[in-house]
């Protein structure tokens, strides 16, 4: 009978009820919303739905002992686990390469190249990662962590683990929570904001119709952009040179097969494990904290300012364009690197004020503009501070 007590003590000693702790009920419940939200607000569902079980997976509690060391070694940061295999995609800095890879596959250049003159609202919108960073220093954060934190301003999750990989590894699980986070959120923060700093009647400009774009320009463009941001920002190369490549394959016509795996199979398995494992990475007794908070805090105003310089700056070249090329403000929001997203903002909020102005393609040359705004201010910091 003592035998069987001392089993049942045993197991009951491995198992999650008895090893949990608020904590993790409370992480579980974070992981529980984001997936509810991907699912019945559809908001990245491809990115939340992942990130939420991950953080499920990443709090189920496992047993350890302190006295001798010994554990339960499948969680993600036990050397040799499967999920620790995994998270080397992350830590390592390999999955966001290969996201820009299939971005880069998908994008069409198309609006920037017939409209580069909107490339600046997409550089004007980077200025959020900058106020970020010095926001993070005055917060008490070190430099090379600030410039880590900065970049959520972006919205771009593959940028913001690349650059915490390299910058703050410690703080990338809450990093790239609150920059996958604020990128589901795009139409909740930005609308407001859009909606404040303009006013009715530029809300109602209707733009010039974009020149149609030849299939040579479309095929040059990747090969110069790419040698003219590599050489001003070497080391944003892995970011810039998959992206670019990616869209090569997709403009040169003969290359349609690689195109295809790059923007479908290739993005999507990767998609799957970097959301998973960057959310089983928010272990409870890692990532709830002050700082993580704090992170998520500067992550929110890093967003806000982008998104405000945007639209400013819009709203400055509409000032300075003669008639019939006036420029939207509603676009502005767009300078983010959330593509579609944050277009497809600029389109809904502009039909909401007018069913006949379709903003869309006008909203995709900043859009695209910010993709590699991102990534060039993530080689900028990385350059000063790694």
């Amino acid at each position: 009978m003592e035998n069987i007590i001392n089993s049942l003590q045993q197991f009951w000693a491995f198992t999650g009820f008895a090893n949990c702790t608020w904590q993790h009920l409370v992480m579980i419940v974070i992981g529980l919303i984001f997936i509810t939200l991907g699912i019945v607000k559809h908001w990245e569902p491809l990115l939340l739905v992942p990130i939420g079980f991950g953080m499920i997976i990443g709090n189920i509690p496992l047993f350890f002992s302190p006295e001798t060391g010994l554990g339960l070694k499948v969680g993600i940061y036990e050397e040799g686990s499967v999920l620790n295999i995994l998270y080397h995609g992350v830590r390592n800095g390999w999955y966001p390469p290969l996201i820009f890879l299939g971005i880069g596959a998908m994008t069409d250049f198309s609006a920037l190249i017939s409209q580069p003159r909107l490339m600046l609202i997409g550089a004007a919108a980077q200025m959020g990662i900058f106020g970020a960073y010095l926001l993070s220093l005055v917060f008490g954060f070190l430099p090379n962590e600030a410039g880590a934190i900065g970049i959520i301003g972006g919205a771009d999750g593959p940028t913001a683990i690349f650059l915490s990989s390299k910058l703050a590894p410690e703080l990338m699980g809450a990093i790239a929570v609150s920059a996958y986070s604020y990128m589901a959120l795009v139409p909740v923060i930005q609308k407001p904001i859009m909606l404040l700093l303009t006013t009715k009647k530029e809300r109602l400009i209707r733009m010039a119709k974009p020149r149609a774009v030849s299939q040579q320009e479309k095929i040059i463009f990747p090969i110069i952009g790419f040698l003219c941001t590599a050489f001003i920002v070497p080391s944003g190369l892995p970011l810039l040179g998959m992206l670019f490549f990616g869209n090569l394959l997709k403009e040169s016509g003969v290359t349609k097969r690689l195109a295809s795996t790059a923007s479908g199979p290739l993005i999507d398995v990767v998609t799957t494990l970097i959301g998973l494992t960057v959310g089983a990475s928010t272990q409870a007794d890692v990532f709830l904290s002050a700082r993580s908070i704090k992170i998520f805090g500067l992550g929110l105003l890093s967003f806000v300012i982008a998104t405000t310089c945007g639209v400013l700056f819009a709203k400055l070249m509409n000032a300075l364009s003669p008639e019939g090329h006036k420029v939207n403000p509603l676009i502005g929001n767009a300078g983010v690197s959330a593509v579609p997203d944050s277009a497809r903002v600029s389109e809904t909020v502009g039909m909401e004020c007018d069913p006949e102005n379709h903003l869309l393609m006008h909203a995709m040359a900043p859009n695209v503009a910010g993709v590699i705004g991102s990534a060039v201010a993530a080689g900028i910091l990385l350059g000063f501070l790694g």
